[in-house]
């Protein structure tokens, strides 16, 4: 067995782990980074770009149709085959030379396999061809192992090979007939994806569509999707699964109706990826979501720091927020404080110190990249309420921004800020429409900065703008 020694060991290359990898070594320490599967991880294959490369495409096609002028000059239909291609390209046809030449570059160890914590501040990894390389961490172990698709115990389910988020955003061809179990990000994002690329597609939305945003957006991403010919049942549950011998797919629903498709794709949320990297040897329960603390450091279910606090994780595994851009906001976090106690540095864990992910909590922008779109950050309203706050809602249509109808043609959209009445910030903001998602990083700054009203009414948006509903929802909030 090969016995190696870094200051810092992450397990799981994907953004994550290459943000934590990275900015360690830029604080002047060595790190290795484990990967079992391909360098770059969930977002970089399956997930957020092959996602949004499947979704744009008809995004710009439905831009140019809504516009007199460049309509008249659009004369065929979306080629299927062409956005696929384009989805190849974007996940790097699903080779990872160019993020291993990063690793490289970036003077970062790789070691591939299955990484296991053996004891304290060290990882055994096996490889393909089960050999067995130790790493020993002087100061720190990161977990960054993520997430997969939570398959529920439903009837049948397994048997019929569904496809995950994994399948859905890989697909070498478009199914005829898709039906999509759940209604959140991923079931409205491929719903909307496969239906305009020509799939026939049934959404079984047990608790509705995209339930934990502001009600008004779920209400919209429901409408349009009708109106492109998907199916959308509220309130329907699965209650058993079937694949017949020529391959299609029949769904049972718990009030007796069947729903037949050439693929099921299941939609309904995450589970760790924490089975099995040897948490059992360190007092954690494999398959566990990872508990930390403040900065990001591993606890137990005592609450205690594991070991001396040697053990961090960062991203969708410790459960805080199930995003990208989320998780690598934690990794430079991780990386910096991992530095900053190696060398005997101040901890900056303050309240928006640099040493902790603060923004987790309350400020997380989020984009849905559905037609219309959906851009929110902060609190919805009732996550405000359920806080304690004492909030006001104002609302506006973002039809009535003069900045709107030169974007679009019958341009329909939202727009929502929820205001903490007692420090007069704002807590939470909502945009649903076409390319609000560009919008967004205004009200993230509005919300992170706690910019009191009074001040925003100085930052004037320019005219003619959708932004110009910054100016609109301050009116209607009144001064």
């Amino acid at each position: 067995m090969q016995d190696t020694t870094y200051d810092v060991v992450v397990i799981g290359a994907g953004p994550v782990g290459e943000n934590i990898a990275d900015r360690v070594v830029q604080g002047g320490l060595t790190a290795a980074i484990v990967e079992r599967e391909l360098v770059g991880g969930e977002c970089s294959y399956w997930a957020c770009m092959p996602t949004k490369a499947l979704l744009r495409s008809a995004t710009a096609l439905r831009a140019a149709r809504q516009m007199p002028g460049a309509r008249e000059a659009v004369t065929g239909a979306l080629d299927a085959a062409a956005v696929l291609r384009r989805r190849d390209a974007f996940a790097s046809n699903w080779t990872d030379d160019g993020q291993v030449s990063w690793l490289d570059s970036a003077g970062i160890a790789l070691y591939r396999g299955q990484g296991r914590i053996s004891a304290d501040r060290v990882v055994e990894v096996t490889g393909e061809d089960g050999a067995t390389t130790s790493l020993t961490a002087r100061h720190a172990v990161v977990v960054a192992t993520g997430s997969s698709a939570l398959i529920p115990d439903v009837t049948g389910l397994r048997e019929a090979a569904p496809w995950t988020s994994r399948e859905a955003a890989a697909a070498s061809k478009v199914p005829g007939r898709l039906a999509v179990i759940g209604g959140g990000v991923v079931a409205s994002e491929m719903a909307t994806a496969f239906a305009s690329l020509g799939s026939v597609v049934t959404v079984l939305a047990r608790d509705g569509m995209l339930p934990l945003a502001e009600p008004f957006a779920g209400e919209r991403v429901t409408k349009s999707l009708q109106e492109a010919g998907v199916s959308v049942r509220l309130g329907a549950e699965a209650a058993s699964v079937n694949r017949d011998d020529d391959g299609t797919v029949r769904v049972m629903l718990t009030d007796g109706e069947q729903v037949e498709a050439d693929e099921l794709l299941v939609a309904i949320g995450r589970t760790p990826n924490t089975q099995d990297i040897g948490l059992d040897r360190i007092g954690l329960k494999p398959g566990a979501w990872l508990t930390v603390d403040d900065t990001l450091r591993v606890v137990g279910e005592d609450g205690a720091l594991v070991g001396d606090g040697w053990l961090y994780a960062a991203g969708d595994v410790n459960h805080r927020v199930l995003l990208t851009h989320q998780g690598k906001y934690q990794a430079r976090a991780v990386g910096d404080v991992i530095v900053a106690r190696a060398k005997g540095e101040a901890v900056e864990d303050g309240r928006w110190g640099r040493h902790v992910a603060a923004a987790d909590e309350r400020a997380v922008p989020q984009v849905v990249f559905t037609d219309p779109e959906v851009a929110s950050v902060g609190l919805t309203a009732a996550a405000a309420e359920a806080t304690g706050l004492r909030i006001r809602v104002v609302d506006y249509d973002l039809a009535a921004v003069a900045g709107s109808a030169l974007h679009a043609e019958g341009y329909q959209g939202h727009a929502r800020m929820v205001v903490d009445e007692d420090r007069k910030v704002i807590v939470g903001f909502t945009l649903v429409g076409p390319d609000v998602a560009e919008l967004l990083h205004a009200a993230t700054i509005a919300v992170v900065g706690e910019v009191p009203l009074d001040r925003l009414w100085h930052a004037v948006p320019a005219f003619p703008t959708v932004s110009e509903v910054w100016l609109r929802l301050l009116e209607a909030y009144g001064r």
